[in-house]
C-alpha cells in the first residue's frame, strides 16, 4: 500500500486487510477493507482507534514507528466494535500511561469485551473538548451510527472530521474503484436501518468548517466533499437514487427465472430509465440491497415453496424490513403449480413498512408463462412505469 498523507502532524497508521473473506462474516469483500487508525502528533500525542485483531503486529510496529520515541499520551475511542477496538487492550499493555477517552458507553462495553476496566480513562459527553496544543478535538456523540456509543471527533485547527464508521467502504485504500458503489453498499447493509440517526449526525456537524473526513473504513476523503455528504443525506433520508427498476427474483426450477427476465424485456421495450435483474439464488445479497435502495422501483418475483415462500425471497425481504426499506413502489409476480400463495406472502411483508406503493396489478403464474400470464406482466410493467 501505497503511504498515505493527511498532513504534517496527522498520520496515518492503519492497515490492510487483503486475506478477509467476509466482512462481519456476512459481507462478500473481493477488494478487503481497511482498517484506519490516525496518530496526532502535538504536544501531547494522540493515537485515533485501533484495529482488527487480524493485522495487529502490523498495527503495532506502523504506531511505534510513527511515534518515533515519543510516549503515547491518549487514545480515543470512537467505536467498540472489534473491527476497531480489538487491538485496545494490546496498546494499553505496550503504552501503560495512555489515557483512554470515551464516553460512558465505550467503558461499559470495553468491559465486557476485555474483562476488566481501565485505569487511566476519560469520559467525555457531547461538546467536550482535548487539547493537545496546537490540536483541539471536539466530541460529538452519534448514537446508533451504528452502535450505541459511537461518537466523532471534529478538530479546528486543520479542519477534519474524525467520523468513525461514517462515510466508510469496503475495499483497500489501494484498490482503484469508484466510492460510491461499495460506499453505498457498504452503507445499507451496515448503516442502513439507522437513517435518522445519520441524519442527525449529518445535522450536528453541518456547523463544522470540514475540509477532510477520515473514516474508519475507506479512503480519506479531501475534495469535493459536498458531494459525499449529498450521498449520505439521500441514502439516510430512503429517498431513492436513481430512477430504475429493480427485478428480483427465487426461482427453483427457472420458470419463474423467464417471467423475471420477460418482465424485464417489457419494462426495457416501454422505456425503463434502467433495469437490474437479480438472481437471488446466486448473487451477492449484500448488492441487491444496495440496489434495492439505489432505485425507486422493486418487483418481487417468487415460486411458492411448501406453501411459504422459496427461503432465499424470505431472507430478502427479511433483510429489507430490517433495514427500513421504504419510500418505493413494489410489485408482484408469484408462481406455484397447485397453491400459489408468494403473492400474498410477499404483500404482507410491505404493508407494514413505510411509504411503500403496491402495485394492482400482480402477476400469478402456475408453472410456466403463458399468454393469459403474459398479459398480466404487460400490464404490471405498464403500472411500475406509471
Amino acid at each position: 500500500m501505497s503511504e498515505v498523507t493527511i498532513s504534517n502532524s496527522i498520520k496515518y497508521v492503519g492497515c490492510d486487510d487483503k486475506t478477509i473473506d467476509l466482512f462481519e462474516s456476512q459481507y462478500i469483500v473481493p477488494n478487503g477493507v481497511s482498517y484506519n487508525s490516525y496518530i496526532i502528533d502535538d504536544e501531547k500525542t494522540c493515537l485515533m482507534d485501533t484495529v482488527d485483531m487480524r493485522v495487529k503486529d502490523e498495527w503495532l510496529e506502523k504506531v511505534e514507528k510513527t511515534l518515533n520515541g515519543k510516549n503515547l499520551d491518549y487514545i480515543v475511542i470512537s467505536h467498540m466494535e472489534p473491527d476497531h477496538s480489538g487491538c485496545l487492550k494490546a496498546i494499553i499493555d505496550k503504552y501503560p500511561n495512555i489515557k483512554v477517552v470515551g464516553n460512558a458507553k465505550t467503558f461499559q462495553y470495553y468491559k465486557q469485551f476485555f474483562n476488566e476496566d481501565i485505569a487511566n480513562k476519560v469520559t467525555v459527553k457531547e461538546g467536550d473538548t482535548l487539547e493537545l496544543g496546537i490540536h483541539t478535538l471536539m466530541f460529538v456523540m452519534a448514537p446508533m451510527v451504528h452502535w450505541p456509543e459511537v461518537m466523532v471527533a471534529y478538530e479546528s485547527s486543520e479542519k477534519i472530521l474524525f467520523s468513525a464508521d461514517a462515510f466508510g467502504k469496503f475495499g483497500t485504500l489501494d484498490t482503484d474503484e469508484d466510492w460510491a458503489c461499495e460506499a453505498r453498499r457498504y452503507y445499507f447493509n451496515i448503516v442502513g436501518k439507522y437513517g435518522a440517526q445519520v441524519q442527525a449526525l449529518l445535522k450536528k456537524t453541518a456547523g463544522c468548517d470540514i475540509q477532510t473526513i477520515c473514516p474508519l473504513h475507506g479512503p480519506i476523503l479531501k475534495e469535493n466533499l459536498s458531494y459525499y455528504v449529498d450521498k449520505y443525506n439521500t441514502w439516510s433520508s430512503y429517498e431513492p437514487e436513481d430512477e430504475g427498476v429493480l427485478v428480483a427474483y427465487a426461482s427453483i426450477h427457472g420458470n419463474t427465472a423467464k417471467a423475471a427476465e420477460k418482465l424485464a424485456e417489457l419494462l426495457n421495450e416501454k422505456g425503463a430509465k434502467k433495469v437490474v435483474v437479480a438472481d437471488l439464488s446466486r448473487d451477492d445479497m449484500a448488492e441487491v440491497i444496495e440496489d434495492a435502495f439505489r432505485y425507486d422501483k422493486l418487483v418481487v418475483c417468487s415460486a411458492t415453496y411448501d406453501g411459504g415462500l422459496f427461503p432465499v425471497m424470505e431472507d430478502f425481504l427479511l433483510h429489507l424490513k430490517s433495514k427500513a426499506y421504504q419510500k418505493r413502489k413494489v410489485g408482484f409476480v408469484e408462481n406455484g403449480t397447485w397453491a400459489p400463495m408468494a403473492g400474498k406472502l410477499m404483500t404482507s411483508y410491505f404493508e407494514g413498512m413505510k411509504n411503500i406503493t403496491l402495485c394492482e396489478n400482480k402477476v400469478t403464474i402456475k408453472s410456466a408463462l403463458n399468454e393469459a400470464s403474459e398479459a398480466q406482466l404487460n400490464a404490471l410493467a405498464d403500472e411500475i412505469l406509471s
